[in-house]
């Protein structure tokens, strides 16, 4: 039963964190997307194959599209964590009301003997 309830929170926390992770990570790109356009409104250069195309701003828009190849995979863990939370908490609760009523069937039984 302890084993159960630990499975179930660790479960819980691990969806926590997945979703702050993705959270932070789309402020991140956000950010990313503010820098590049304050970057492209500095140069006068917008065209990303121009030759005069900011050498920040190529890298800040690759830094962006890795954060949002991430978030889009722990989008995925987080659909798999859901389901995996999800279950070790139908588990818990249906080994909590296997042992309610073994603990039940016991103190009844223990009124009769006695």
């Amino acid at each position: 039963m302890r084993l159960k309830r630990f499975e179930a929170e660790e479960k819980v926390q691990r969806v926590h964190d997945l979703k702050q992770m993705i959270g932070e990570f789309e402020i991140m790109a956000t950010d990313l997307d503010k820098q590049i356009a304050a970057e492209e409104e500095r140069t006068g250069v917008r065209d990303k194959s121009h030759f005069a195309y900011s050498t920040f701003a190529r890298s800040a828009a690759q830094r962006r599209e890795n954060l949002l190849a991430s978030v889009q995979d722990l989008r995925d863990r987080l659909e798999n964590a859901v389901v995996e939370r999800d279950e070790a908490l139908a588990e818990l609760d249906q080994a909590d009301a296997v042992g309610l009523r073994d603990t039940s069937r016991n103190d009844s039984h223990g009124a009769v003997a006695r």
